[in-house]
């Protein structure tokens, strides 16, 4: 079981490098950080929140990120995905392999969840998530038709990770690079993303309260709100 893990995680860091590699060679990645930070430290990150899920392409961001800091994600990511994803043939086998730790999530708050939940608090892990919990198609709604929102999930996590940063990513959306349905990606591209980095202990002040429900839903709106002011805008 121990060479099976050290085996994933270097086999999860060639994914990771892979798909830098393909994503600086066909596309062109603009980025920005809104705080005025950088890719250089990544020892105190323990979360990523990914707004604006509109692809499962959004590997492609990780052109910018340097060989330490994929190196760092090999070794310590957990991340959550939705059942019907890693259940497909061929896409489940990469995204089983993106993280060392892949979680097969359901929509609902089941075992499935809890489990999740169970595996982010180890010390050094770093939870990667998209909050929204599933893809907008081209007409701005889920597959379902319905609006686009951020779920609470995003407020389960926060508070069982008690010190380090979060860094949350905006998609500019990568619907004219492949949008949800189709197979094969356009090519040459410019993707955006704005990218902010907070102290999680300090942004959690910001929402103090002996109702958990409430402290859930402020969260939430803050973050719908941070995702409406900075998602950045692509051209083509």
């Amino acid at each position: 079981m121990f060479k099976f893990i050290r085996f994933k995680k270097f086999l999860t860091f060639f994914i990771l490098f892979f798909v830098k590699a393909i994503a600086n060679i066909f596309y062109k990645v603009e980025y920005n950080w809104l705080d005025g930070s950088n890719f250089d430290d990544f020892k105190n990150v323990r979360i990523i929140a990914f707004l604006n899920h509109t692809s499962l392409y959004e590997p492609l961001f990780l052109a910018p990120v340097p060989i330490r800091v994929l190196w760092e994600f090999s070794k310590n990511m957990v991340a959550c995905a939705a059942d019907i994803t890693i259940n497909r043939p061929i896409v489940g086998l990469f995204w089983n392999y993106f993280a060392p730790e892949v979680v097969s999530i359901t929509r609902k708050r089941d075992e499935t969840w809890q489990l999740f939940l169970k595996k982010i608090q180890k010390e050094r892990v770093i939870v990667t998530m998209a909050p929204e919990g599933r893809m907008m198609r081209k007409t701005g709604l889920d597959k379902d038709g319905k609006q686009m929102s951020i779920k609470s999930g995003i407020a389960d996590v926060l508070p069982l990770i008690s010190k380090g940063e979060m860094v949350i990513i905006y998609s500019g959306g990568l619907h004219h690079v492949q949008t949800p349905g189709e197979i094969i990606p356009k090519i040459f591209k410019t993707i955006k993303m704005n990218l902010e980095r907070v102290d999680i202990k300090v942004y959690m002040t910001q929402f103090e309260s002996n109702n958990t429900k409430k402290q859930k839903v402020d969260i939430v709106k803050d973050l719908a709100e941070r995702m409406k002011k900075n998602v950045p805008k692509n051209e083509d």
